[in-house]
């Protein structure tokens, strides 16, 4: 058994003797290097320590007691860490250390945790399957010509692939849950506010947030539990109680109300995913919850909402890559102005560059109050329709996480219109700041289909709890070649 797909299973061997906290660390490098070998490189890492960019296991030091004490853990490359380059996947940040570590990476620490490496994503996490990091796209373990999803593709990818059990990844539209659904593994989105955005390279500010992939619902909420809390350097995270993990067992099934959004199972969803969605619902339903057909008719409006308010917040926020402060500089510009163009040309990606534009155009006047104000109102009837349903009775939302399976490599890049409705379902759950979360319900021709729970705000005990309780009826196995790996043991 791979002392690595899960966070028992970790215990387990440090706990039992089978491994030093050492060896694990070792053999979770070991696995990362090991799925990069082949012809078909997995591709998950852009950074593992040990490689020549941090210190090797055997030097890095041992983590005190704690929750997470000896267990390897992978963080997304636009999450700040001391001692990994922090690149956001981009050639203006190629190389780029940190002087600080972010919030949740301190606080993962701090719990004993020991941080591998820094994992692949779409460039600034603008991206729906992992194609445009700069270095290469993240390959989906379950099926090597098939995306990871995005954009935290490789912290799913590394999940998936049993090299850590546990990763950190971050949402802005989709990027946590729309990748677990891809690559079959748990993805959670926390209510915005629950855990500080400080470190988090900015996307969309008002959007993005820090979440967590891991095997189970039980592993994420552990996690969840130790990276959340109040924190002085991030005005937007709020003082609540931390969600505790170990009440996600006080929380069942009967008497549960579960709404089924209308809007989530038409036009655009691959039939069997929708045949998984209804029965795991019937299924729901055998175990005493109630589930109610409901309406969320805004829904159809989530996609242009986000894609007004997301580049509008990116063309703001990755104004400060000019080639002065830090990152790429271009050479030989004959003046300041050449020089920030060419930089700027050089180092963004073509889809950063085409979400720039576009959010420069709707902040622009003449164009402010046609597209970004109405998106902005917009967004808060989103919002007020999903609150009203969440204190309508009901107690979480099901429904498919994404439209269809993992698609092939290379088949919507040239379309942004059907990458982006790849995070059809996911994006209203950012817009509304609501927690959410995704679980492995199924398979259609052999790849991973999620399902989405979406729950009241700063409720993930009860929304987490309810996830594993389906989580448990939905009874979901990794096909053999995600879940496949060396069962090593000492000395290994």
């Amino acid at each position: 058994m791979n002392p690595l797909a899960d966070l028992a299973s970790a215990g387990r061997a440090l706990d039992g003797g089978e491994l030093a906290a050492e060896e694990l660390f070792a053999l979770a490098g070991q696995r990362a290097r090991e799925a990069d070998a082949g012809a078909e490189p997995l591709h998950a890492f852009l950074s593992v320590a040990g490689d020549g960019e941090a210190p090797a296991a055997a030097e890095v030091p041992v983590a005190g007691g704690g929750p997470l004490a000896g267990i390897p853990v992978a963080v997304k490359d636009n999450i700040c860490t001391v001692g990994l380059p922090t690149t956001c996947a981009s050639r203006i940040l190629e190389g780029y250390r940190s002087p600080y570590a972010a919030t949740a990476v301190r606080r993962l620490e701090g719990a004993g945790a020991r941080v591998l490496g820094k994992t692949n994503l779409d460039e600034f996490a603008m991206g729906s399957s992992t194609e445009n990091s700069a270095f290469g796209p993240t390959r989906n373990p379950v099926d090597p010509e098939r995306v990871p999803g995005g954009s935290s593709g490789g912290s799913a990818a590394a999940v998936a692939a049993g090299i850590v059990p546990v990763a950190l990844g971050s949402s802005t539209g989709g990027s946590v849950r729309q990748p677990a659904a891809f690559c079959g593994v748990v993805g959670i989105k926390p209510t915005y506010g629950r855990v500080s955005r400080y470190g988090l390279v900015a996307f969309a500010s008002s959007l993005d947030q820090v979440g967590v992939l891991s095997r189970t619902v039980r592993d994420g909420a552990a996690v969840l539990e130790v990276i959340s809390g109040p924190d002085r350097f991030d005005a937007t995270c709020q003082e609540r109680e931390v969600p505790r993990a170990a009440a996600l067992g006080d929380v069942g099934l009967d008497g549960a109300v579960l709404g089924l959004p209308e809007e989530y199972l038409g036009e655009g969803l691959d039939d069997g995913i929708r045949e998984l969605v209804r029965e795991l619902a019937g299924r729901a339903e055998e175990a005493g919850a109630t589930v109610r057909e409901v309406s969320l008719p805004s829904t159809r409006h989530a996609i242009p909402c986000y894609y007004v308010l997301a580049p509008a917040e990116a063309s703001s926020n990755l104004a400060r890559y000019d080639g002065v402060r830090y990152g790429r500089r271009a050479e030989g510009a004959e003046d300041a102005t050449s020089m920030f163009a060419e930089t700027r040309g050089q180092g963004f990606g073509q889809e950063v560059r085409r979400r720039i534009m576009l959010g420069t155009y709707v902040l622009s006047a003449g164009y402010y109050e046609a597209y970004y104000l109405r998106a902005q109102r917009l967004r808060a009837s989103i919002a007020r329709e999903l609150y009203g349903l969440l204190d309508s009775g009901v107690d979480a939302l099901l429904t498919p996480t994404t439209p269809t399976p993992a698609f092939r490599l290379g088949e919507r890049t040239a379309d942004p219109y059907e990458m982006y409705l790849a995070d059809a379902y996911t994006v209203s759950a950012n817009l509304a700041g609501l927690p959410a979360v995704s679980i492995p319900i199924g398979s259609v021709d052999g790849l991973p289909v999620g399902g989405q729970l979406m729950g009241a705000p700063w409720d993930e005990e009860r929304m987490l709890g309810l996830a594993a309780r389906l989580e448990e009826i939905a009874a979901w196995e990794p096909p053999a070649r995600a879940a496949a790996g060396p069962e090593t043991g000492r000395g290994a």
